[in-house]
Order: C-alpha cells, then sequence, then structure tokens
C-alpha cells in the first residue's frame, strides 16, 4: 500500500493510506540507505494488520527541509503580524527565500489584522509578486480565502511564535484543537505551544503541518545555498538581474550594478535589498560546498 506520513514520533510513523491509519516502524534497510522518512513522505508500506504496518519504501521527494524535517511541501503559509508580537520582515524575507530555494510557494498570512493592519507592509509583498491574505483567526476574516489556497495541496505553516499559527488552523477546521499559549507582553512572544511536527488532514482535499514556533523553517549552516546564487531566490529582483555590467555582481555595494539601480529608483523595496544583503553575508560565512555534495 501507498500513503503519506502524518506523524512521526519515538521511531513510529502514522501513515495515511486513503483514510487509514497504520502505525509503522521502518524497515532496517532504511538505516543501511541512510534514509530518514520524513513527515510528508510518500511511502510504501506492508500491512500486519489492521492498525499496524512495517514502512518498506520512501518514494521520490519534491523536496525536503532539515529543520523541521518534513518532506514534500507545496506551499509554506508564514503568518505574520502586526499586533504583538510584531513580525520582523527579516523572518518573512528569509522564510520566502527559503520556500522559493525549495521550489514551494510562500504565501503570506496577515493575522490578527482586526487589531493591527498593516496594508504599506502587505502591499510591499504584494508588489514584490508573492501572494498574502489579510485574515484574522479570532473575526475569521480570509479565512474562506485561506482554504481555498490550500485545497489540493500539502502546505506547512510557519512564522514567529505567538502570531496564531494554531489559532488559524483552528479556525479553519474546530476538530484540530491544537493548544495555543497565551502571547506574554513583556516578552512580545509567544510560548511555544506546538511540540512535534504532524499533518493534518482537513475537509476539502486539504493537509497541513503545525511546525514549532519560531525556529520553524530555520536554516542551519548546512543548509544554505550558494551565496552566488542565493539572489534567484528573490523573485522580485530577477527582472534586473541582466543589467549589472558584470556578469558575478554580487548586488551588495558594487557600481554598475542594476539592483541597486532598481533599488534606487523605487523598483525594490530597501527592506527587501537589506535582507539579501543579510543573508547574502550569512551565506558567505557559512557555506561548504563540499560538506554538501548532495544538496
Amino acid at each position: 500500500m501507498t500513503g503519506v506520513i502524518m506523524r512521526s514520533l519515538s521511531g513510529f510513523y502514522d501513515v495515511d493510506c486513503e483514510g487509514v491509519t497504520v502505525r509503522c516502524r521502518g524497515r532496517g534497510k532504511l538505516r543501511y540507505q541512510k534514509l530518514k522518512p520524513l513527515v510528508g513522505d510518500r511511502v510504501e508500506i506492508t500491512r500486519i494488520n489492521d492498525t499496524e504496518g512495517a514502512l518498506d519504501t520512501v518514494l521520490p521527494r519534491v523536496n525536503s527541509f532539515g529543520r523541521p524535517a518534513v518532506a514534500n511541501i507545496e506551499q509554506l503559509m508564514i503568518v505574520a503580524s502586526g499586533a504583538i508580537p510584531v513580525t520582523d520582515s527579516f523572518l518573512i524575507d528569509r522564510l520566502t527565500a527559503l520556500a522559493v530555494n525549495r521550489g514551494c510557494e510562500p504565501v503570506i498570512l496577515w493575522n490578527k489584522w482586526d487589531l493591527a493592519p498593516v496594508p504599506e507592509l502587505a502591499e510591499l509583498y504584494q508588489r514584490a509578486g508573492f501572494r498574502t491574505i489579510t485574515c484574522s483567526a479570532k473575526t475569521g476574516l480570509g479565512m474562506e480565502a485561506i482554504r481555498q489556497t490550500l485545497s489540493g495541496k500539502i502546505s506547512a505553516f510557519t512564522g514567529n511564535s505567538g502570531v496564531g499559527k494554531s489559532s488559524i488552523l483552528n479556525a479553519l477546521d474546530e476538530t484540530c484543537q491544537i493548544p495555543t499559549g497565551e502571547v506574554s507582553v513583556k516578552l512580545g512572544r509567544g510560548r511555544h505551544t506546538t511540540r512535534h511536527v504532524e499533518l493534518f488532514r482537513l475537509p476539502g482535499n486539504i493537509l497541513i503541518a503545525d511546525t514549532p514556533g519560531f525556529a520553524a523553517f530555520d536554516e542551519q549552516p548546512s543548509e544554505l545555498r550558494d551565496p552566488a546564487s542565493l539572489v534567484y531566490d528573490f523573485p522580485d529582483f530577477r527582472p534586473y538581474l541582466d543589467s549589472c555590467g558584470f556578469v558575478d555582481c554580487a548586488h551588495v555595494k558594487e557600481k554598475g550594478c542594476g539592483l541597486l539601480q532598481a533599488k534606487r529608483e523605487g523598483k525594490i523595496a530597501e527592506s527587501r535589498h537589506a535582507s539579501y544583503v543579510r543573508l547574502y553575508e550569512q551565506a558567505k560565512e557559512h557555506y561548504r560546498p563540499w560538506e554538501n555534495k548532495e544538496k
């Protein structure tokens, strides 16, 4: 049988096979292949009885992430907020770049719109070409648009702790019953309420992953890509790359850089370029191609 890993915990994998959940252990050959099954993996299993089985094969992945350990994500739903805790634009830019790099579409959800609308920020990312949805888990604003966006795809929710990821999931389907934590006004962030990665199946052919707070989808140094290729993870930069004065332009402070000229002309946001420079410097410091031959 084939199915999708919905949950991984203590060496067991809950595999959804057309609506039936089978708890599996991985075959020993997976260890010899140095292949660790991930939540979101499409797999082949052998049934032992009605509820138990053995995980035989991990089918080819569209993409995978190291932290959190998930695979085959088609959409990265980035939950942001203009209310406490206010989302830093660098976090949004880092996550959108990571999504583009891994071949999944970033979608920005501006939650708590009823408390603190941020139309200028929403417009900035719309101009950059990203799908954005203004929403409120409390009032129901935007929930139907989110449902339509999620339908038929495997999606993952991420964002800094306290912005309302679990609240949005609960608003989409009350049967999720994911625990939510109060936001600390003093710290400006929420308690971490999600303890593991898990896929939830919602009505409307929706599969979504709720992942732990701020550390979700964090790039480890070994996962950073070639700094020379980082600029392609910013889709709004691409139209201006051919106008650079030389081929190996870093797009940081070089004379004759078409990207910097576009920034001066207001065609790309200064905050987006500042995030790119920050990520570029991190990539230069940590990128080790000889340690990433499989990437």
